[in-house]
Protein backbone atom coordinates (compact mmCIF):
# COMPACT_ATOMS: atom_id res chain seq x y z
CA UNK A 1 0.00 0.00 0.00
CA UNK A 2 1.13 2.99 -1.09
CA UNK A 3 0.66 6.47 0.78
CA UNK A 4 1.12 10.20 0.15
CA UNK A 5 4.40 12.36 0.47
CA UNK A 6 2.72 14.11 3.60
CA UNK A 7 1.49 10.92 4.97
CA UNK A 8 4.89 10.13 4.94
CA UNK A 9 6.67 13.10 6.20
CA UNK A 10 4.31 12.87 9.42
CA UNK A 11 5.55 9.55 9.95
CA UNK A 12 9.06 10.58 9.53
CA UNK A 13 8.53 13.51 12.36
CA UNK A 14 7.11 11.49 14.72
CA UNK A 15 10.33 9.57 15.03
CA UNK A 16 12.45 12.72 14.66
CA UNK A 17 13.51 12.93 11.21
CA UNK A 18 13.52 16.78 10.21
CA UNK A 19 11.43 17.87 7.20
CA UNK A 20 10.21 21.10 5.80
CA UNK A 21 7.39 23.07 7.62
CA UNK A 22 4.36 22.45 5.70
CA UNK A 23 0.21 21.54 4.86
CA UNK A 24 -1.48 19.57 3.00
CA UNK A 25 -4.55 21.63 1.21
CA UNK A 26 -7.61 21.25 -0.81
CA UNK A 27 -8.40 24.68 -1.86
CA UNK A 28 -6.38 27.07 -3.71
CA UNK A 29 -7.46 29.59 -0.84
CA UNK A 30 -6.46 27.12 1.45
CA UNK A 31 -3.13 27.64 -0.24
CA UNK A 32 -2.27 31.20 0.27
CA UNK A 33 -3.49 31.07 4.07
CA UNK A 34 -0.40 28.11 4.98
CA UNK A 35 1.95 30.36 2.97
CA UNK A 36 1.27 33.57 5.07
CA UNK A 37 1.07 31.34 8.19
CA UNK A 38 4.59 29.48 7.16
CA UNK A 39 5.82 33.29 6.04
CA UNK A 40 9.33 33.30 4.38
CA UNK A 41 9.57 34.69 1.04
CA UNK A 42 9.69 31.47 -1.61
CA UNK A 43 7.33 28.31 -1.08
CA UNK A 44 6.95 25.16 -2.64
CA UNK A 45 3.64 23.64 -4.04
CA UNK A 46 3.16 19.80 -4.62
CA UNK A 47 0.94 17.58 -6.35
CA UNK A 48 0.23 15.01 -3.83
CA UNK A 49 -0.32 11.72 -6.27
CA UNK A 50 1.17 8.16 -5.79
CA UNK A 51 3.65 8.21 -8.45
CA UNK A 52 6.90 9.66 -8.89
CA UNK A 53 8.47 12.21 -11.05
CA UNK A 54 6.38 14.74 -10.61
CA UNK A 55 8.71 17.64 -10.95
CA UNK A 56 9.45 16.86 -13.90
CA UNK A 57 5.43 16.93 -15.12
CA UNK A 58 5.37 19.85 -13.37
CA UNK A 59 3.81 18.68 -10.64
CA UNK A 60 6.21 20.36 -8.30
CA UNK A 61 6.75 24.23 -8.42
CA UNK A 62 8.39 27.40 -6.95
CA UNK A 63 6.21 30.49 -5.68
CA UNK A 64 7.69 33.86 -4.25
CA UNK A 65 4.51 34.98 -3.39
CA UNK A 66 0.57 33.67 -1.49
CA UNK A 67 -0.74 35.06 -4.08
CA UNK A 68 1.16 32.81 -6.60
CA UNK A 69 1.04 30.07 -4.41
CA UNK A 70 -2.58 30.03 -4.88
CA UNK A 71 -2.36 29.94 -8.75
CA UNK A 72 0.03 27.14 -8.76
CA UNK A 73 -2.84 25.01 -6.40
CA UNK A 74 -5.85 26.32 -8.06
CA UNK A 75 -3.87 25.06 -11.39
CA UNK A 76 -3.12 21.80 -9.96
CA UNK A 77 -6.47 20.88 -8.10
CA UNK A 78 -8.28 18.87 -10.56
CA UNK A 79 -5.86 18.86 -13.17
CA UNK A 80 -4.29 15.07 -14.34
CA UNK A 81 -1.23 14.72 -13.72
CA UNK A 82 0.73 12.70 -16.44
CA UNK A 83 4.13 11.09 -15.32
CA UNK A 84 6.72 8.52 -16.31
CA UNK A 85 5.03 6.40 -13.60
CA UNK A 86 1.44 6.82 -14.09
CA UNK A 87 0.92 6.00 -17.71
CA UNK A 88 -0.68 7.99 -20.50
CA UNK A 89 -4.13 7.95 -18.56
CA UNK A 90 -2.44 10.16 -15.26
CA UNK A 91 -3.28 10.97 -12.26
CA UNK A 92 -5.71 13.29 -11.06
CA UNK A 93 -4.41 15.81 -8.17
CA UNK A 94 -7.02 16.36 -5.56
CA UNK A 95 -4.93 17.35 -2.70
CA UNK A 96 -1.48 19.57 -2.42
CA UNK A 97 1.68 20.32 -0.28
CA UNK A 98 2.23 23.97 0.60
CA UNK A 99 5.82 24.01 2.22
CA UNK A 100 8.38 26.58 3.04
CA UNK A 101 11.50 26.74 0.55
CA UNK A 102 14.58 24.90 1.72
CA UNK A 103 17.94 26.86 1.20
CA UNK A 104 19.69 23.55 -0.41
CA UNK A 105 23.10 23.32 -0.17
CA UNK A 106 23.56 19.33 -0.78
CA UNK A 107 21.53 16.80 -2.36
CA UNK A 108 21.71 12.78 -1.46
CA UNK A 109 19.64 10.24 -1.93
CA UNK A 110 18.21 7.64 0.79
CA UNK A 111 16.28 4.72 0.67
CA UNK A 112 15.36 0.94 2.42
CA UNK A 113 13.83 -1.76 1.09
CA UNK A 114 12.86 -5.27 1.79
CA UNK A 115 15.40 -6.99 -0.62
CA UNK A 116 13.88 -10.37 -1.34
CA UNK A 117 16.80 -11.95 -2.82
CA UNK A 118 19.26 -12.05 0.34
CA UNK A 119 16.14 -11.77 2.84
CA UNK A 120 17.28 -8.50 4.39
CA UNK A 121 16.46 -4.64 4.59
CA UNK A 122 19.12 -2.73 2.39
CA UNK A 123 20.17 0.68 2.94
CA UNK A 124 20.96 2.75 -0.25
CA UNK A 125 22.84 6.55 -0.56
CA UNK A 126 23.90 8.17 -3.27
CA UNK A 127 25.91 11.64 -3.10
CA UNK A 128 24.08 12.09 -6.46
CA UNK A 129 19.77 12.93 -5.50
CA UNK A 130 17.43 14.30 -6.92
CA UNK A 131 14.90 13.77 -9.88
CA UNK A 132 17.53 12.15 -12.32
CA UNK A 133 18.17 9.23 -9.57
CA UNK A 134 17.66 6.20 -12.33
CA UNK A 135 19.33 7.93 -14.93
CA UNK A 136 22.92 8.35 -12.55
CA UNK A 137 22.10 4.77 -11.19
CA UNK A 138 22.00 3.45 -15.01
CA UNK A 139 25.09 5.11 -16.18
CA UNK A 140 27.06 5.93 -13.07
CA UNK A 141 26.57 2.16 -10.77
CA UNK A 142 29.46 3.62 -8.75
CA UNK A 143 27.79 6.50 -7.23
CA UNK A 144 25.19 4.38 -5.74
CA UNK A 145 26.57 2.80 -2.32
CA UNK A 146 24.61 0.07 -0.47
CA UNK A 147 24.64 -1.68 3.22
CA UNK A 148 22.92 -4.72 4.03
CA UNK A 149 21.42 -5.29 7.22
CA UNK A 150 21.50 -8.21 9.31
CA UNK A 151 18.21 -8.66 10.78
CA UNK A 152 19.52 -10.14 13.97
CA UNK A 153 21.61 -7.46 14.89
CA UNK A 154 19.43 -4.37 13.24
CA UNK A 155 21.29 -1.63 11.40
CA UNK A 156 24.79 -0.98 13.12
CA UNK A 157 26.69 2.23 14.19
CA UNK A 158 29.45 1.53 11.60
CA UNK A 159 27.28 1.25 8.97
CA UNK A 160 25.98 4.20 9.17
CA UNK A 161 29.66 5.54 9.37
CA UNK A 162 30.26 4.00 6.24
CA UNK A 163 27.58 5.40 4.49
CA UNK A 164 27.93 8.67 5.51
CA UNK A 165 31.20 8.35 4.37
CA UNK A 166 30.84 7.36 1.08
CA UNK A 167 28.17 10.33 0.31
CA UNK A 168 30.48 13.20 1.58
CA UNK A 169 28.81 13.71 4.97
CA UNK A 170 31.90 11.55 6.73
CA UNK A 171 32.11 14.89 9.27
CA UNK A 172 28.46 14.81 10.00
CA UNK A 173 28.58 10.98 10.65
CA UNK A 174 26.85 11.42 14.29
CA UNK A 175 24.03 13.30 13.41
CA UNK A 176 23.69 11.31 10.08
CA UNK A 177 24.06 8.50 12.11
CA UNK A 178 21.33 9.10 15.00
CA UNK A 179 18.71 10.08 11.45
CA UNK A 180 19.25 7.10 9.48
CA UNK A 181 18.83 5.06 12.95
CA UNK A 182 15.27 6.78 13.41
CA UNK A 183 14.20 6.02 9.94
CA UNK A 184 15.44 2.48 9.94
CA UNK A 185 13.16 2.08 13.21
CA UNK A 186 10.56 3.59 11.30
CA UNK A 187 10.64 1.30 8.64
CA UNK A 188 10.82 -1.46 11.01
CA UNK A 189 8.14 -0.33 12.91
CA UNK A 190 6.08 0.22 10.34
CA UNK A 191 6.60 -3.00 8.15
CA UNK A 192 7.67 -1.06 5.29
CA UNK A 193 8.87 -2.46 1.57
CA UNK A 194 9.82 0.92 0.91
CA UNK A 195 10.69 4.06 2.30
CA UNK A 196 12.51 6.84 -0.51
CA UNK A 197 14.02 9.77 0.59
CA UNK A 198 14.77 12.51 -2.79
CA UNK A 199 16.22 14.53 -2.20
CA UNK A 200 17.68 13.90 1.45
CA UNK A 201 19.41 17.58 1.97
CA UNK A 202 21.71 19.62 3.83
CA UNK A 203 20.89 22.83 4.13
CA UNK A 204 22.75 25.95 4.19
CA UNK A 205 22.96 26.12 7.84
CA UNK A 206 23.90 22.37 8.05
CA UNK A 207 20.72 21.07 8.95
CA UNK A 208 19.77 17.35 7.42
CA UNK A 209 16.26 17.60 6.21
CA UNK A 210 13.98 14.92 4.45
CA UNK A 211 12.75 17.26 1.59
CA UNK A 212 10.52 14.73 -0.10
CA UNK A 213 9.37 11.61 0.71
CA UNK A 214 8.05 7.47 -0.47
CA UNK A 215 6.67 4.98 1.33
CA UNK A 216 5.26 1.56 0.84
CA UNK A 217 3.36 -0.38 3.34
CA UNK A 218 3.56 -4.04 3.09
CA UNK A 219 -0.20 -4.91 2.84
CA UNK A 220 -0.06 -8.19 4.56
CA UNK A 221 1.41 -6.11 7.54
CA UNK A 222 -2.15 -3.93 7.60
CA UNK A 223 -3.76 -5.95 10.30
CA UNK A 224 -1.46 -4.87 13.04
CA UNK A 225 -1.09 -1.32 11.23
CA UNK A 226 -4.85 -0.21 11.75
CA UNK A 227 -3.55 3.63 11.86
CA UNK A 228 -1.32 3.00 8.76
CA UNK A 229 -4.33 0.92 7.06
CA UNK A 230 -6.23 4.36 7.65
CA UNK A 231 -4.07 6.65 5.24
CA UNK A 232 -5.25 4.65 2.58
CA UNK A 233 -6.25 6.49 -0.34
CA UNK A 234 -8.62 4.71 -2.59
CA UNK A 235 -8.80 7.25 -5.22
CA UNK A 236 -5.37 6.48 -5.75
CA UNK A 237 -5.89 2.85 -6.89
CA UNK A 238 -7.51 1.51 -9.28
CA UNK A 239 -11.62 1.40 -8.91
CA UNK A 240 -11.20 -2.50 -10.17
CA UNK A 241 -8.62 -3.40 -7.71
CA UNK A 242 -10.55 -1.79 -4.52
CA UNK A 243 -13.48 -4.06 -5.53
CA UNK A 244 -11.42 -6.81 -6.10
CA UNK A 245 -9.89 -6.51 -2.43
CA UNK A 246 -13.48 -6.25 -0.86
CA UNK A 247 -14.22 -9.75 -2.41
CA UNK A 248 -11.01 -11.32 -1.10
CA UNK A 249 -9.83 -11.35 -4.45
CA UNK A 250 -6.58 -10.62 -5.44
CA UNK A 251 -6.12 -8.62 -8.81
CA UNK A 252 -4.11 -6.45 -10.54
CA UNK A 253 -4.92 -4.66 -13.95
CA UNK A 254 -2.55 -5.03 -16.58
CA UNK A 255 -2.14 -3.97 -20.59
CA UNK A 256 -3.73 -6.83 -22.25
CA UNK A 257 -6.75 -8.26 -23.78
CA UNK A 258 -7.60 -11.52 -22.23
CA UNK A 259 -8.94 -11.61 -19.02
CA UNK A 260 -7.56 -13.93 -16.63
CA UNK A 261 -9.10 -15.77 -13.40
CA UNK A 262 -6.83 -18.73 -11.84
CA UNK A 263 -6.39 -20.15 -8.43
CA UNK A 264 -3.08 -19.93 -6.52
CA UNK A 265 -0.76 -17.20 -7.57
CA UNK A 266 1.99 -19.62 -8.91
CA UNK A 267 -0.31 -20.87 -11.32
CA UNK A 268 -1.94 -17.39 -12.72
CA UNK A 269 1.98 -16.42 -13.02
CA UNK A 270 2.13 -19.35 -15.04
CA UNK A 271 -1.01 -18.72 -16.68
CA UNK A 272 0.07 -15.10 -18.14
CA UNK A 273 3.51 -16.49 -19.05
CA UNK A 274 1.51 -19.22 -21.46
CA UNK A 275 -0.47 -16.43 -22.81
CA UNK A 276 2.90 -14.16 -24.05
CA UNK A 277 4.24 -17.21 -25.06
CA UNK A 278 1.54 -17.85 -28.18
CA UNK A 279 1.70 -14.05 -28.55
CA UNK A 280 -1.01 -12.76 -26.44
CA UNK A 281 -1.07 -10.47 -23.39
CA UNK A 282 -2.87 -11.09 -20.13
CA UNK A 283 -5.47 -8.21 -19.19
CA UNK A 284 -4.82 -9.03 -15.33
CA UNK A 285 -3.36 -11.00 -12.87
CA UNK A 286 -6.51 -12.70 -10.77
CA UNK A 287 -5.75 -15.59 -8.07
CA UNK A 288 -9.40 -16.65 -6.63
CA UNK A 289 -7.66 -18.49 -3.87
CA UNK A 290 -8.61 -21.42 -2.01
CA UNK A 291 -12.41 -22.45 -1.26
CA UNK A 292 -13.71 -20.48 -3.96
CA UNK A 293 -17.69 -20.38 -4.10
CA UNK A 294 -19.79 -20.43 -7.26
CA UNK A 295 -20.40 -16.23 -6.13
CA UNK A 296 -16.90 -15.54 -5.37
CA UNK A 297 -15.99 -16.99 -9.44
CA UNK A 298 -18.91 -14.39 -10.31
CA UNK A 299 -17.38 -11.55 -8.98
CA UNK A 300 -14.38 -12.19 -10.58
CA UNK A 301 -16.01 -12.55 -13.66
CA UNK A 302 -17.89 -8.71 -13.09
CA UNK A 303 -14.57 -7.12 -11.95
CA UNK A 304 -12.30 -8.87 -15.16
CA UNK A 305 -14.72 -7.76 -17.30
CA UNK A 306 -15.21 -4.00 -16.12
CA UNK A 307 -11.70 -3.66 -18.15
CA UNK A 308 -13.10 -2.31 -21.79
CA UNK A 309 -9.67 -4.08 -22.95
CA UNK A 310 -10.99 -7.80 -22.49
CA UNK A 311 -11.50 -9.59 -25.99
CA UNK A 312 -11.80 -13.31 -24.37
CA UNK A 313 -11.47 -15.02 -20.48
CA UNK A 314 -9.35 -17.97 -19.65
CA UNK A 315 -10.61 -19.68 -16.70
CA UNK A 316 -7.75 -22.29 -15.44
CA UNK A 317 -8.44 -24.12 -12.58
CA UNK A 318 -6.03 -26.68 -10.79
CA UNK A 319 -8.10 -27.93 -7.75
CA UNK A 320 -6.94 -29.20 -4.71
CA UNK A 321 -8.53 -26.72 -1.89
CA UNK A 322 -10.89 -25.23 -4.13
CA UNK A 323 -13.46 -27.87 -6.47
CA UNK A 324 -13.91 -28.07 -10.17
CA UNK A 325 -17.36 -28.38 -10.13
CA UNK A 326 -17.72 -25.45 -7.66
CA UNK A 327 -15.82 -23.21 -9.89
CA UNK A 328 -17.92 -24.59 -13.04
CA UNK A 329 -20.90 -23.59 -11.40
CA UNK A 330 -19.72 -20.41 -10.90
CA UNK A 331 -18.81 -19.98 -14.82
CA UNK A 332 -22.09 -20.89 -15.72
CA UNK A 333 -24.10 -18.79 -12.97
CA UNK A 334 -21.56 -15.85 -14.34
CA UNK A 335 -21.79 -16.45 -17.64
CA UNK A 336 -25.65 -16.74 -17.44
CA UNK A 337 -26.34 -13.99 -15.28
CA UNK A 338 -24.41 -11.11 -16.47
CA UNK A 339 -25.26 -12.01 -20.33
CA UNK A 340 -21.28 -12.90 -21.44
CA UNK A 341 -21.09 -12.68 -24.49
CA UNK A 342 -16.83 -12.63 -25.28
CA UNK A 343 -15.13 -15.96 -25.75
CA UNK A 344 -14.64 -17.95 -22.52
CA UNK A 345 -12.10 -20.73 -22.37
CA UNK A 346 -12.08 -23.33 -19.29
CA UNK A 347 -9.41 -25.57 -18.41
CA UNK A 348 -10.04 -27.79 -15.11
CA UNK A 349 -8.22 -30.12 -13.56
CA UNK A 350 -8.29 -31.58 -10.16
CA UNK A 351 -10.65 -32.03 -7.56
CA UNK A 352 -13.96 -32.87 -9.13
CA UNK A 353 -12.84 -31.97 -11.98
CA UNK A 354 -14.48 -34.35 -14.11
CA UNK A 355 -17.69 -33.27 -12.27
CA UNK A 356 -17.15 -29.90 -13.55
CA UNK A 357 -16.27 -30.33 -16.91
CA UNK A 358 -20.03 -32.13 -16.70
CA UNK A 359 -21.43 -29.32 -15.82
CA UNK A 360 -20.03 -26.96 -18.44
CA UNK A 361 -21.59 -29.56 -21.06
CA UNK A 362 -24.72 -29.86 -19.53
CA UNK A 363 -24.78 -25.89 -19.62
CA UNK A 364 -25.71 -25.41 -23.08
CA UNK A 365 -23.32 -22.69 -23.21
CA UNK A 366 -20.99 -21.74 -25.83
CA UNK A 367 -17.65 -21.96 -23.66
CA UNK A 368 -14.67 -23.25 -24.58
CA UNK A 369 -12.75 -26.41 -23.04
CA UNK A 370 -9.11 -26.91 -22.77
CA UNK A 371 -6.97 -30.06 -21.67
CA UNK A 372 -4.15 -28.46 -20.29
CA UNK A 373 -2.53 -24.60 -20.01
CA UNK A 374 -0.73 -24.55 -22.98
CA UNK A 375 -3.72 -25.91 -25.19
CA UNK A 376 -6.04 -23.08 -23.28
CA UNK A 377 -3.81 -20.42 -23.40
CA UNK A 378 -3.70 -21.00 -27.00
CA UNK A 379 -7.00 -20.97 -27.33
CA UNK A 380 -7.62 -18.02 -25.21
CA UNK A 381 -5.12 -16.08 -27.47
CA UNK A 382 -6.84 -16.82 -30.61
CA UNK A 383 -10.39 -16.19 -29.31
CA UNK A 384 -9.02 -12.52 -28.59
CA UNK A 385 -7.25 -11.97 -31.67
CA UNK A 386 -10.62 -13.00 -33.14
CA UNK A 387 -9.50 -16.38 -35.09
CA UNK A 388 -10.54 -20.13 -34.81
CA UNK A 389 -7.56 -21.52 -35.10
CA UNK A 390 -4.84 -22.18 -32.84
CA UNK A 391 -1.16 -21.35 -33.60
CA UNK A 392 1.61 -23.02 -32.46
CA UNK A 393 4.41 -21.10 -30.85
Amino acid sequence: MNIHEYQAKELLRAYGVPTPPGEVVYTAKAAARVAQELGGSRWVVKAQIHAGGRGKAGGVRLASSPAEVAEIADQLLGSTLVTEQTGPQGRVVNRVLVERASRIDREFYLSLFVDRVSQRIVVIASDQGGVDIERIAAERPEAIRTEQVDPGVGLLDFQCRKIATAIGLGRRAAPFTRLLKRIYRLFRDKDCLLLELNPFIETEDGDLVALDAKMTIDDNALFRQGAIAELRDFDEEDPKEVEASGHDLNYVALDGDVGCIVNGAGLAMGTMDAIVLHGGRPANFLDVGGGASPEKVANAFRIVLKDPNVRAILVNIFAGINRCDWIAEGVVQATRDQAIELPIVVRLAGTNADAGRRILDRSGLDLIQARDLDDAAAKAVAAAAGRTEVRVP
